[in-house]
């Protein structure tokens, strides 16, 4: 099945591209989802103390993980053993789904034209569907450095980890991969209600993201001098700014990105009412604007066909040299 994964790794993220997630055709995360819905249900029914919650949130975490590499290497292998062109058409869907990059450019789009246009409410409404912070009383400038920061940290957990771990482990492995990630997203909080039963989500979201993180860093070093943006300053805002973040992951991606474009990310942002500042991002050498956004976006899919170009090249190295 993995004969040809640079071939179906490639293809993925040119359908990914071409049509996105159409919402007629059932996707796999939405099954992740309802699965990590139940087993939380169950856990919190006979997790009686921390302790417990914190047992039960490991075993949902490698169930969840281990089940979806499981049960797409199975369903991929029954497949391939009907009909490898069935396999390979089924084997590139799956990896297209676990690759969200235009879904990403399109959410972003949608908030550089309401700001366009002047529709702030919508604006505010629309941001709100793709960040975890209120934004029913955001200011212009708070809508762009949300959507900035955004489209930057998913640069990793929506294309180049996908990809990275599509190049290792084909349907099966990006698979487990957005599930970890799925995980995070729904149980990943540092509040009083996940603190203890989403601490492995967390933990195993962050091991995951490690090594995408750091060479999402260099593919972003690397689009923002052929976009002939401010590559210096994308290195030295990482190399400064980064570690403050606090995703030992997030903070390269969202420097790398502020440095590029030379405006200041991270600040004060309110989750539920309370107050939360988070690190800056970079140098304000210009104030944020709506055209930050389009910027980012072009980064993302530059840096993003880096990562697929280097996947192809070294897949393909190692798999005809002697």
């Amino acid at each position: 099945m993995l004969e040809y994964i640079g071939l179906y790794v490639m293809t993925a993220f040119l359908l990914d591209l071409l049509v996105g997630d159409p919402h007629w055709i059932p996707h796999p995360v939405a099954l992740i989802g309802k699965a990590i819905e139940i087993l939380e249900r169950l856990s919190r029914r006979i997790s009686q103390n921390p302790a417990a919650l914190k047992i039960m949130g490991i075993l949902t975490a490698l169930l969840i993980t281990a089940g979806s590499w499981v049960l797409t290497y199975l369903l991929a292998r029954w497949v391939f053993s009907i009909n490898y062109w069935a396999g390979a058409i089924l084997s590139v869907w799956l990896i297209s789904t676990t690759i969200a990059a235009r879904g990403l450019s399109r959410a972003a789009g949608e908030i550089y034209l309401l700001l366009q246009g002047g529709d702030l409410a919508e604006a505010r409404r629309k941001v709100g569907m793709i960040v975890g912070r209120d934004t029913d009383q955001m200011e212009p400038r708070s809508v762009i450095r949300a959507s900035v920061e955004t489209v930057a940290e998913n640069i990793v957990d929506a294309v180049v980890a996908p990809l990275f771990y599509a190049f290792i482990g084909g349907a099966p492995l990006a698979m487990a991969y957005r599930a970890i990630n799925t995980l995070d997203s729904m149980l990943g909080y540092k509040n009083e209600r996940y603190i203890n039963y989403g601490m492995a989500a967390a933990r195993l979201d962050d091991i995951a993201n490690y090594i995408p993180a750091r060479l999402t860093g260099l593919f972003l070093l690397a689009a923002a001098w052929i976009l002939r943006m401010n590559a210096r300053g994308a290195l030295q805002a990482v190399l400064r700014d980064a570690s403050g973040h606090p995703s030992p992951n997030s903070g390269i991606s969202e420097a790398a990105v502020a440095g590029a474009l030379g405006v200041q990310l991270g600040g004060l942002n309110y989750y539920n009412g309370r107050s939360s500042f988070r690190a800056y991002m970079g140098k304000a050498l210009m104030p944020l604007a709506p055209d930050h956004i389009k910027q980012t976006v072009r980064l993302m899919y530059l840096s993003s066909g880096i990562a697929l170009l280097t996947g192809v090249m070294i897949f393909y190295f190692f798999k005809y040299s002697p």
